[in-house]
């Protein structure tokens, strides 16, 4: 069960938190691994079992992925699975919110994994694997978050669009969407008091997520055990949404 021997994963966002968590999860069940970040994912593949690499990319900018992935497919031959992780938050209240900084969180979010997306497909072998990865903010709004929450509930939609595009080849598409994580992003967060206070009151499970149970999911999808399942959207927030 959850073998992916001589599989090929490519993991954007994969040099830390749930990138990371991801990529090891694949890694244990013998996939071999494409780190892609714009930070340096050495450390990454340090805690890696099978063959990986670690590429340097800006998401958002077409030509530097159109390049990473070619590169990718003449050190691997192929892609197997493609997760879509990467992503950049900060708050962003409608009036105050300028235009630039709306883009510049909607081409990384967005933008990124269409990109990433765009130039992985061609060279996916049928019957492969896409895991975008969301968030609860996708499906719940959060105040003065509106370009992230945008962002986020455009990749849900974004993913369906692929597995409808994609079932003819059954390359499945499924989307992720983590609660608050334990994860470099969050580390700020989870230090204040009203942080902490929330967790434990709206939180049924009264704790915060941990990177590879994200990893356990998307081992899952990336498997041939999860064939039958396209489109989908997994929560995954220890409760928290079921009474936001």
């Amino acid at each position: 069960m959850f073998n992916l021997k001589n599989k090929v994963a490519v993991i954007t966002g994969a040099s830390g938190g749930l990138g990371e968590g991801m990529a090891k999860a694949l890694s244990g069940a013998g996939a071999k691994i494409a780190v892609l970040d714009l930070k340096d994912g050495k450390n990454t593949l340090k805690k890696l079992k099978t063959k990986s690499k670690y590429y340097h990319v800006d998401a958002s900018h077409e030509e530097n992925v159109k390049s990473v992935l070619n590169q990718v497919v003449k050190d691997y031959g192929k892609i197997d699975i493609l997760i879509n992780n990467s992503g950049i938050f900060f708050p962003t209240p409608v009036v105050s919110t300028d235009l630039k900084d709306w883009d510049k969180i909607i081409n990384v979010n967005l933008g990124g994994y269409f990109l990433v997306t765009k130039y992985a497909i061609p060279n996916m072998k049928d019957g492969g694997r896409i895991i975008n990865i969301a968030s609860v903010a996708g499906t719940h709004a959060f105040a003065s978050s509106a370009a992230y929450n945008s962002s986020k509930g455009a990749i849900i939609m974004f993913t369906k669009t692929l597995a409808i595009e994609l079932a003819s080849r059954k390359i499945t598409a499924n989307v992720i969407c983590p609660g608050i994580f334990e994860t470099p992003m969050t580390k700020d967060l989870l230090r204040s008091k009203e942080t902490l206070d929330m967790v434990n009151n709206s939180v049924p499970l009264k704790r915060v997520g941990k990177s590879e149970e994200v990893g356990a999911l998307a081992l899952y999808l990336a498997s041939d055990e999860s064939a039958y399942m396209t489109g989908s959207v997994i929560t995954i927030d220890g409760g928290w949404t079921c009474h936001l």
